[in-house]
């Protein structure tokens, strides 16, 4: 059984890379569900995650809690941040590659 999501992605976002490829910042991932860490933030298990942020000098999709996670979070979070950002990476699987095993297509 195949299910289709549609999802939203800027128009400069870059085509997402081959599984197990280094990530680009196509933000495919992201856009179509939290990670854990993001879960908690966004609190949903599905759509886009809302610490996702788009930098438009890189035109390039980041991890808010990795890139400015006082916007993300608050400063009151500011005590757990380097706790918080090595979870990000982890299950982000930053440096790592891709591990989105999602196909895309783009509308025309």
């Amino acid at each position: 059984m195949s299910t289709n999501q549609v999802i939203h992605i800027h128009a400069e976002a870059p085509a997402k890379p081959v599984l197990g490829a280094p990530c680009n910042g196509c933000g495919v991932c992201c856009l179509a569900e939290p990670c854990p860490l993001g879960r908690v933030i966004s609190r949903k298990r599905f759509g886009a995650c809302d610490a996702l942020r788009w930098d438009e000098t890189q035109a390039i999709y980041r991890c808010g809690v990795l890139t400015d996670i006082e916007a993300v979070l608050g400063a009151r979070w500011r005590w757990a941040a380097h706790a918080l950002r090595r979870l990000a990476r982890r299950w982000i699987a930053a440096g790592v590659g891709c591990d989105a095993s999602l196909q895309v297509e783009r509308d025309s």
